[in-house]
């Protein structure tokens, strides 16, 4: 049975969404620049009402010029005409300073707002725990947003443009109107009329025509728009989601080619667009119908202050300056009131950008508490004094809830080669996020050495200098060239000794045994205690594999550390002297996979 809708629903939706613009835009104004940036909001204000002022100064120019025109008083005509020069001068002085330092705020806002959000994603792993809860039923894990590069990349953008554009037009208007409404209810005079042999006088006719013309317009005009909220907010979506599709396309552009698979992404590119253009062709009708009644309601705006005045003006009561002036005060009522006709296509796209960024917000707030809350009952310590990796009662699970490990102790000392075996998808890389402290899914106490690395089973490589790409994540100035050059040698790629200021996307450059090498390269520059190497030679030959694990023991070992490693090769497990096995567990155990540990 559908519920009634509750009193004031839309009213209590509208402050929703104000307090929630208001917490969007308000850090920035109380941030470390904030008198930057109340100064220019200031100065913008300053020069929109001086340029308010300007216009009822040429108002007034119109009354008094036009006269002259019907008198051919031409000592007035010519004085009038030098008169619109200085006028006119200083207000296109006034325009341009407004628009450069509209410019400046958005900008200066948009960089303070990306470097906020840059921030905020890239802590705490919060832009690896967002993707990994796309994978979690629905409930399970906070909502997340889609494309969050898109949000900060575009959506950012567009928020300040709209914002500071639409709140100056806004007071604009009502400035515009305060300053002019006073002169058309002046300059409009009574209307006079009998009905039902009563004798009616309605004063400032003209103002209460505007205020009705323009409340209808409106009106109607939100009607016939509304729907273009939710047009905008999924376009924004949708282009987002292709542009993503034609970057994973160039990103894996060898695998593909080799795979024959061009058909198949071209399909999966021409799904996308069509969804993106079926969306946009749906905004283009509404738009349509809105511009329809925008364009009628504008040209009608400009005689119908004509048609009204104009029994005054035939009848003498008024004359061609006064007539003039009447008009452009009322077109000026009647802007100030249309601001929502003439704006409500940038409002639509303006909201359906703020809920993009409002949910984004909301995201980041989930995640915090769910973060918040599984720190209560998961923590990974790092222990500089410690000479051992110890865990208690870790439980390991899924996005999806289904449990992995269950309650498990484990325990490695320094000096220690320790061989992860399992099948395929029992989580022995889960496990390494747990010890990472990375993985949100898993329960227990994790002590973890000083010094340590991580090598993933696919290493990451930023696109620009082969420097870069090795010393990554610290900066290539850190070491010096003989030290990289060292490092590529004892890895078995001095092809790239002599490469190091070569720029490229090497990720796509280098093949894959040449990607697990340079990220052996990596720990082999950097030297550190304890190792965690997840099939990390799985591409390589067994004699370049042998060679490099005996070094990658012998490094940890001078380090006075221990290697914990995941592969599936016989080869790898000459190297280790403790393995952790994990086993098949029958149904109804408390988790999918058990652990054993043995020695050799």
């Amino acid at each position: 049975m559908n519920q009634p809708p509750k009193p004031f629903g839309k009213f209590a939706a509208f402050k929703d969404f104000c307090r929630k613009t208001w917490a969007l835009t308000r850090p920035y104004f109380q941030s470390e620049e904030k008198w930057k940036a109340r100064g220019l909001l200031l100065a913008i204000v300053l020069l929109n009402l001086a340029a308010v002022y300007m216009l009822v100064l040429l108002n007034e120019w119109n009354r008094v010029f036009y006269d002259a025109v019907q008198e051919k008083n031409q000592p007035v005509f010519w004085e009038q005409l030098g008169r619109f020069t200085y006028l006119a001068f200083a207000f296109i002085i006034i325009a341009v300073y407004r628009f450069y330092l509209t410019q400046l705020l958005e900008v200066r806002w948009r960089a303070w707002m990306t470097a906020h959000y840059l921030q905020r994603w890239l802590s705490n792993h919060a832009f690896y725990q967002m993707e990994l809860a796309r994978y979690a039923p629905s409930g399970a894990q906070p909502a997340t947003p889609d494309n969050p590069d898109q949000r900060i990349q575009e959506d950012l953008n567009l928020f300040t443009t709209y914002t500071i554009s639409l709140s100056m037009g806004l007071l604009n208007a009502v400035v515009t109107l305060l300053s002019f409404v006073g002169i058309l209810w002046s300059l409009s005079g009574p209307f006079a009329f009998t009905l039902g042999g009563n004798s009616f006088n309605i004063p400032g006719f003209m103002v209460w025509m505007a205020v009705l013309y323009c409340t209808v317009g409106s009106i109607i005009t939100h009607y016939i728009g509304r729907p273009q909220i939710r047009l905008n907010f999924l376009q924004q979506r949708y282009e987002a989601d292709f542009r993503h599709h034609l970057v994973r396309v160039r990103e894996y552009s060898e695998s593909i080619a080799l795979d024959k698979g061009e058909a198949v992404e071209r399909a999966q590119l021409d799904s996308r667009f069509s969804t993106v253009l079926a969306n946009y062709l749906t905004l283009i009708k509404k738009q349509k119908n809105l511009i329809w009644f925008t364009n009628f309601f504008g040209q009608a705006a400009v005689v119908f202050p004509f048609i009204v005045a104009a029994p005054r003006f035939f009848s003498g009561a008024i004359q061609l300056g006064q007539l003039m002036q009447i008009a452009s005060a009322f077109g000026r009522v009647q802007d100030s009131l249309s601001w929502f006709v003439d704006n409500y296509s940038s409002l639509a796209a303006w909201r359906a950008t703020t809920d993009r960024l409002t949910s984004f917000e909301d995201s980041f707030r989930a995640l915090a508490h769910t973060q918040q809350a599984l720190a209560a009952i998961n923590s990974v310590a790092i222990d500089e004094s410690a000479r051992t990796l110890d865990t208690q009662n870790l439980t390991v699970s899924l996005p999806t809830g289904a449990v992995l490990l269950a309650g498990i102790s484990l325990h490695a000392e320094a000096g220690d080669t320790v061989l992860i075996k399992g099948p395929s998808g029992s989580g022995k890389s889960t496990l390494f996020r747990s010890f990472a402290g990375i993985w949100p899914f898993s329960r227990g106490r994790t002590t973890l050495p000083a010094n340590t690395m991580f090598i993933p089973q696919r290493p990451y490589f930023p696109n620009g200098s082969l420097r870069d790409a090795l010393a990554y994540p610290e900066p290539a100035g850190s070491y010096s060239d003989e030290a990289l050059r060292q490092a590529l040698h004892d890895a078995l790629l001095p092809q790239l000794s002599d490469r190091l200021d070569d720029e490229d996307a090497w990720s796509q450059k280098l093949s894959g045994g040449e990607q697990q090498r340079l990220a052996i390269a990596r720990v082999l520059l950097k030297k550190p205690a304890w190792l965690f190497a997840d099939e990390a030679t799985s591409a390589l030959d067994e004699a370049a594999e042998k060679t490099l694990y005996e070094r990658l023991v012998a490094q940890v070992r001078q380090a006075g550390g221990a290697l914990v490693s995941i592969a599936h090769r016989p080869a790898v497990a000459a190297f280790h002297d403790k393995q952790w096995e994990l086993e098949k567990l029958p149904e109804g155990s408390p988790a999918l996979y058990g652990l054993r540990e043995t020695r050799r």
